[in-house]
């Protein structure tokens, strides 16, 4: 073992959210490592959108809608509903704007832009039809250069070797952009293939890491502080069956090295933690290779259970959605995981599925039973094992609503959020799904097409996750809280490292990596200090 083997002012462990954290460091002048567990950076935010969920930040003012935080605060206090967490939220919107003007000075981030993403709690006061949501610019391979090697790929690529083409978009670009800035200020320096093992403690300061690196474990001291943003532990099956039964991991969409090792280090050195069972759930569409790909609205057919009925809006916010998966299968007594998306001829003339609309239905899935097939619905209930009365009941109720365009059941299609995919399919999860839909002009809701018209189908739904949200506790500064409520000096948290600020909700899209950049941000001015 190499003992003290370097020292810097910062060390940041991840390099997903936290690589932003790391630039604010360098850009400071303070020396500051990035350490990354894989052969590349990104984390899941390489898989993502990249939106940021910053209100009252200056993209949001020249795109018209001026300063909206105090609006945004009343809807975060009534989306939450958690007075332990004022305090946080309060911090939040605070650093997102002063985040964003910072990186805006640097060429490297140049401007983000505003993205009319609704927020997710229609009903709730200061809720916002145009939402809060940010987004980084595109960059071009060719200005990344060698750095581009480095980058993660995004999901579509990793699981379908899809070319993402001369030009990266959302999390990929952000990471690029960030990456690049990160290296360009002269004080950072990034190791790859280096895992965190555990903190360094001495007279009760956390001091530096431990690490192994390309197989050799080595101590490296860290003069201002660590920065704990390596992710969740939703590839960590033990973890999982632990908190969060009966969900083990295996269907999560959160970067495979997401393991849990910060969360595991942080307890080890009397850290406390919060939200263990919780998770941004996401619908997930069991894929032919049998994973599912994040799936952010359904804009034809329907969800049925174990019992063959509808159970909720399947174009409800994606959290939501699946969180209700989650809950009514572990309290009704009727299977909900897997639930079975049903749907006709229409829907898929019209929407395809699992890629762009007009891409014609792969053999794949009907051969792999990713997708089953059936002439009538009643062979379509017998392969998917559902009593056949209730689906057809379930589904003559749905084609009445589909009739008159309103669905009195579950209310699809009356939302902001709901009415955005009447135009675009599979916003904004993945850039690749980003289409524009194809219209129903013969029916009064496109997003409610009657299903009459065979042969008739059948996808899977499960609960799949974009990552844990619970973790370590951490104050307004992200530092990380003992039990007793008192910081343990020189440790720090973000991401989903950290508890979530926003609780047991997705107040809106960007509420995950804006979390992660802004609390980094207030790490790293805490860091900082005079300096700042």
């Amino acid at each position: 073992m190499s003992i003290n083997e370097d020292a810097y002012d910062v060390i940041v462990v991840g390099s997903g959210g936290g690589l932003v954290g790391a630039y604010v460091a360098a850009s400071r002048g303070l020396r500051t490592l990035v350490v990354e567990k894989t052969d590349r950076v990104g984390g899941t935010v390489a898989y993502s959108g990249a939106g940021l969920w910053f209100p009252g930040s200056a993209p949001l003012s020249r795109a018209g809608l001026g300063d909206d935080i105090e609006e945004a605060r009343t809807y975060l206090r009534s989306v939450v509903d958690d007075p332990s967490r004022e305090a946080l939220q309060d911090a939040y919107l605070a650093a997102g704007p002063r985040l964003i003007d910072e990186l805006e000075q640097n060429p490297w981030f140049q401007s983000f832009v505003h993205g009319p993403v609704p927020d997710y709690y229609a009903s709730a006061p200061g809720t916002s039809p145009t939402g809060h949501t940010v987004f980084p610019p595109p960059v071009e391979v060719a200005e990344l250069k060698e750095r581009r090697a480095l980058l993660r790929d995004s999901l579509p690529t990793e699981r379908f070797g899809f070319d993402e083409g001369p030009v990266l978009v959302g999390g990929r670009a952000l990471i690029g952009r960030a990456l690049s800035a990160f290296l360009e200020t002269g004080n950072g320096e990034l190791r790859l293939n280096t895992a965190l093992e555990s903190l360094i403690v001495e007279d009760g300061r956390v001091t530096g890491v431990e690490v192994v690196s390309d197989g050799e474990r080595v101590r490296i001291r860290a003069e201002r502080g660590v920065l704990l943003a390596a992710g969740g532990f939703e590839r960590n099956r033990e973890l999982r069956e632990k908190h969060q039964s009966p969900l083990t991991g295996e269907w999560s969409e959160g970067a495979p090295a997401n393991t849990g090792d910060a969360l595991r280090a942080g307890i080890a050195v009397g850290a406390d933690t919060d939200l263990l069972d919780e998770a941004w759930f996401v619908p997930g569409l069991v894929h032919p290779d049998g994973l599912p790909v994040f799936h952010t609205g359904t804009r034809g057919g329907i969800w049925v259970n174990g019992a063959g009925e509808r159970f909720v809006n399947e174009t409800r916010p994606y959290d939501q959605a699946a969180h209700e998966i989650v809950r009514l299968h572990a309290t009704t007594g009727v299977s909900h995981i897997p639930a079975h998306w049903v749907f006709d001829r229409r829907h898929l003339d019209r929407d395809s599925i699992g890629g762009p609309p007009d891409e014609p239905l792969s053999p794949e899935w009907l051969e792999s039973g990713a997708l089953k097939k059936a002439d009538t619905l009643e062979e379509l209930a017998r392969l998917i094992d559902v009593p056949f009365d209730a689906l057809k009941r379930t589904v003559e109720e749905f084609n009445g609503y589909a009739q008159t365009g309103v669905d009195e059941r579950f209310h699809r299609g009356e939302t902001p959020w709901d009415q955005m995919f009447h135009h675009i399919v599979g916003f904004p999860a993945d850039p690749r799904q980003n289409f524009t839909a194809k219209p129903a002009p013969e029916w009064p809701n496109p997003l409610l097409l009657p299903i009459d018209a065979p042969p008739f189908y059948a996808a899977t739904i499960v609960p799949s996750d974009i990552g844990t949200k619970g973790g370590l506790k951490i104050d307004t500064h992200a530092r990380v809280l003992r039990p007793d409520g008192r910081p343990i000096d020189g440790l720090y948290a973000t991401g989903n490292t950290a508890a979530a600020m926003s609780g047991r909700v997705y107040p809106g899209a960007g509420t995950p990596i804006g979390s992660s950049l802004a609390f980094g941000y207030l790490a790293v001015v805490d860091m900082a200090g005079s300096t700042d």
